[in-house]
């Protein structure tokens, strides 16, 4: 087949909008929704000023008051290194609280200060609206299915 025989148009897909051999793979597909997901989550955030991760270590915080970094690091199965950083950046704009753990003078535990609950609060109402743009995408059934079959990936 010659380029001008080509069904392709200049972006790569025809007419039908199938791009080829690509769209067939199941991780093309998860990263392009994730990507979605992402560019919607951080337009919704962006008045905050918050990443996805740092909204997540406030919540946590927030749930599990005296949680140790460590602790963090394994429920958001990120390395401690990007916690420290993540927890550094709200410990700067006065949104948690380092302190020695009672049972473990090793570990350093965190608590959410007042202005980390505000933002948390405004955080969960942005995450509200996200879920609910989110969730529009598919019916009750649709969702349960998808979440059960995302689970045997991350879970």
């Amino acid at each position: 087949m010659t380029k001008s025989d080509d069904p392709a148009d200049k972006d790569g897909t025809d007419e039908t909008g199938y791009i080829g051999e690509i769209d067939d793979i199941l991780g093309f597909h998860i990263r392009l929704a994730n990507g979605t997901a992402y560019r919607h989550f951080m337009q919704s955030f962006k008045f905050l000023e918050m990443t996805q991760k740092q909204v997540s270590v406030l919540w946590l915080v927030s749930d599990h008051p005296g949680i140790a970094q460590a602790d963090l690091a394994k429920r958001l199965q990120l390395d401690r290194a990007t916690v420290m950083a993540i927890v550094n950046r709200l410990a700067k704009r006065k949104f948690v609280v380092r302190g020695e753990s009672e049972t473990d003078g090793r570990k350093q535990t965190l608590r959410l200060l007042p202005a980390g609950a505000k933002a948390l609060q405004d955080a969960k109402r942005a995450v509200r609206a996200h879920e609910k743009w989110l969730k529009s995408r598919f019916t009750a059934r649709e969702l349960k299915t998808l979440i059960a079959l995302l689970r045997k990936i991350h879970g």
